[in-house]
């Protein structure tokens, strides 16, 4: 066992959550274990009693009881997966804004942000190639589809990585998708109001649209349509909830182009210029800067999606957005 010991919080701590400020230093213990650590007192902050969601600030002293030896060591991991330079080079080229705080990348359709069974290539192991000037690896904040392309945001420290979960779990941080449905919603602009849940089924989890899920908004206007048969629709999630967009337009009766997996056969159009993928854009971010003021970051259309709307004869949105543009 380890004796008493108190730790200052770092400068590059500020705004971390203490389980996550635990988890960096005593990978070891469990979340349950720090839990019934914190219900007992044997855990504190300048001597005060804590939860696990507070909020750190720099130079606090974190108490930290007996522990045992294991708990500062974490899982056994996994050996780095072998990145080749092509691969490196190739998601270097794809990054839209670059900052000592965040990055912006363009993620392409088809790579997934994390790695799974069967999967040698996906973002989580290319982070090693865009560390850039800083002293370590940035960091995922939030996620996309696998399917899904567009911008995609990176912290490039610890105290960045805080201060940006706080912006999307405050909604001060706004994201504009693009998408193609299949029909054109009615009305041509409104909100979509379906709590979604995880449901396991023959072919693997999926979400759907009842009562007893967790809440997920969206907002969307249709910005072209073409006839009855298709629409270039914006839309804007209040809510981050696992195939929120996917869920939602499909449960109006217009699923996104492409989406078999919500939509089913009622996803796809037959045209030979049509690819058989999602058409699903994460078109631009918005976000407050650590040093104050606003960032804006728009990625382009990736080649299937802009197929599309040659086809379909959508004359698409402006090359650059405003502050209007995340609203409806």
């Amino acid at each position: 066992m380890t004796a008493v010991r108190t730790m200052r919080v770092a400068d590059d701590e500020a705004a971390l959550r203490l389980d996550r400020w635990f988890r960096r230093h005593f990978p070891g213990v469990t979340h349950g274990r720090l839990e019934k650590l914190l219900r007992t007192g044997q855990v504190r902050i300048d001597g005060r009693r804590a939860k696990s969601n507070h909020r750190l600030e720099a130079g606090q002293m974190v108490r930290v009881p007996p522990l045992d030896s294991d708990a500062e060591a974490g899982p056994v991991r996994a050996a780095p997966i072998e990145i080749d330079e092509h691969e490196a080079a190739a998601i270097r080229a794809r990054v839209l804004h670059r900052d000592r705080d965040c990055l912006v990348i363009d993620k392409p359709a088809g790579l997934p942000v994390q790695g799974g069974p069967g999967i040698r290539v996906h973002l989580d192991a290319l982070l090693d190639a865009l560390e850039f000037d800083a002293d370590e690896r940035p960091r995922l904040v939030h996620r996309l589809d696998r399917d899904t392309s567009g911008v995609l945001v990176l912290a490039r420290h610890a105290r960045a990585a805080a201060f940006m979960a706080e912006a999307f779990r405050r909604r001060t941080a706004r994201k504009l998708y693009w998408a193609i449905t299949v029909g054109v919603p009615v009305p041509s602009a409104g909100r979509i109001d379906a709590p979604l849940e995880k449901l396991a089924g023959p072919q693997g989890e999926r979400m759907v649209a009842g009562e007893g899920g967790q809440s997920a908004i969206t907002d969307y206007r249709v910005l072209d349509r073409a006839a009855t048969a298709a629409a270039f629709v914006k839309l804007l999630p209040h809510t981050g909830r696992t195939h929120q967009l996917r869920v939602h337009c499909a449960a109006i009766g217009t699923p996104i182009l492409g989406d078999g997996k919500y939509g089913g056969a009622a996803a796809h159009i037959s045209g030979g210029e049509i690819a058989a993928q999602l058409h699903l854009h994460a078109r631009a971010i918005e976000l407050p800067k650590m040093d104050g003021g606003v960032l804006r970051v728009v990625a382009p259309l990736p080649p299937h999606i802009r197929d599309a709307f040659r086809f379909f004869g959508f004359e698409g949105g402006p090359a650059r957005v405003r502050a209007e543009d995340f609203e409806i």
